[in-house]
């Protein structure tokens, strides 16, 4: 955050200068059409047929000397924001890292199995943003076997998010409807948002729309009443104020642009759960947790490169250190040794003992006295071959 602030700074330098300077030039350039129009009336008073006169000529002259003077200071001022410009630069230069090879492994793609993963999850991503075009050519260049990508999920919500983010709400009506005992089941509010937009959208039309307003809330909420009891309610008492309109209202806020993004994010999230499928593209979760990482992992490699210990981070399959992500981004249980206090692994996972205990492989070998295993937590012996691999 440090950093983005040092940056910001020197931006906002940047911004005020520019204003200044363009409220500056906007005075300037008055100036200069006011002395050029001043020496077109001087010029056009006098007899064409006749010769400049000695006062014209001064009046020229002040002319040209000032206009000159103006633009040699407008020069000037241009000069001293591109110096302020560079700054920027700088500031972005000092302030973060360009080259992060340091934090990354390049024999990660290398199989052409982490590659094929890589292009299967490319192609989700654009099939998500509803880029069917490129996701398309990348799988076919890339031969990516078509059967491994089902685009009609992503490609049908899609079209569906974008579609109530400009006011349709006709195609998630009909997902909804199509879905509503499944809806019903998951205790989902979906169907019922998107009723009440369709019913702030008909009032939207004035007095002369509350006869179908009233018909639609007939029809479409009747089976909301009991769970929406209290918030259609509230609808009925947007009709009070149709003469003065809903914006002039208490009710105002139903018409609020932030509804409509709320209902589609309710949308694509409850939609994606009932699909299951992920509400977010694995390539953006990838993302997002990167740059969460980066840079406690640029700092710890300084450190490494400090102390000459860079060699120890090459070839693992794990970081060297612990980073705190979003809960949003945390999958899976993860299981931590009791005893030698480490994260498990593949190659160190849990291992169940007969008494119920749980600790990892490693722990067990260190505890193991040949063909007895003591508990490190109750009294049994027992032999370290019962233990059993426990996933998660």
């Amino acid at each position: 955050m440090d950093s983005c602030a040092a940056v910001e700074k020197e931006v906002e330098k940047v911004i005020n200068k520019f204003s200044a300077i363009n409220d500056h030039s906007q005075r300037i350039i008055g100036d200069v059409i006011s002395l050029i129009e001043k020496l077109r009336s001087s010029i056009a008073e006098g007899n064409p047929d006749s010769k400049v006169t000695a006062g014209q000529v001064d009046v020229l002259n002040e002319a040209l000397s000032k206009t000159k003077d103006k633009l040699h200071r407008l020069t000037t001022e241009h000069r001293d924001l591109h110096g302020t410009v560079s700054k920027v630069g700088k500031a972005i230069d000092r302030n973060f890292v360009a080259d992060f090879t340091a934090t990354s492994r390049t024999d990660v793609f290398q199989t052409e199995r982490n590659v094929m993963l890589l292009n299967k999850i490319m192609a989700q991503h654009f099939y998500r943003q509803g880029m069917d075009d490129v996701a398309d050519a990348l799988i076919k260049e890339s031969g990516l076997p078509a059967e491994d990508i089902v685009p009609e999920p992503y490609a049908e919500l899609h079209r569906i998010w974008e579609a109530i983010h400009t006011g349709n709400l006709a195609p998630a009506l009909d997902w909804a409807a199509r879905y509503s005992a499944e809806l019903d089941a998951r205790n989902s509010t979906l169907e019922f948002k998107l009723h009440r937009l369709a019913f702030m959208q008909i009032l939207n039309g004035g007095v002369q729309a509350q006869t179908d307003a009233i018909a639609y809330a007939r029809s479409n909420f009747a089976k909301f009443v009991r769970r929406f009891e209290k918030d259609i309610q509230i609808l009925m008492g947007t009709l009070i104020y149709l003469q003065i309109g809903i914006h002039n209202s208490p009710y105002k806020y139903l018409t609020a642009p932030e509804m409509w993004i709320e209902t589609a994010d309710v949308f694509l999230k409850d939609a994606c759960q009932l699909l299951g499928i992920n509400k977010d593209s694995p390539l953006s979760v990838i993302v997002n947790a990167g740059c969460t990482a980066l840079p406690a992992l640029l700092n710890l490699k300084q450190v490494m490169m400090s102390r000459q210990v860079t060699g120890i981070w090459n070839g693992r399959d794990e970081l060297p250190i612990e980073i705190e992500l979003e809960p949003d981004n945390r999958f899976h249980s993860i299981f931590a040794c009791p005893i030698l206090r480490q994260q498990s692994s593949e190659d160190n996972p849990p291992m169940k003992l007969l008494c119920g205990h749980v600790i990892s492989r490693d722990a067990l070998n260190k505890l193991s006295n040949g063909p007895i295993l003591k508990c490190p937590y109750c009294p049994m012996e027992q032999c370290p071959s019962d233990a059993k691999l426990i996933y998660f």
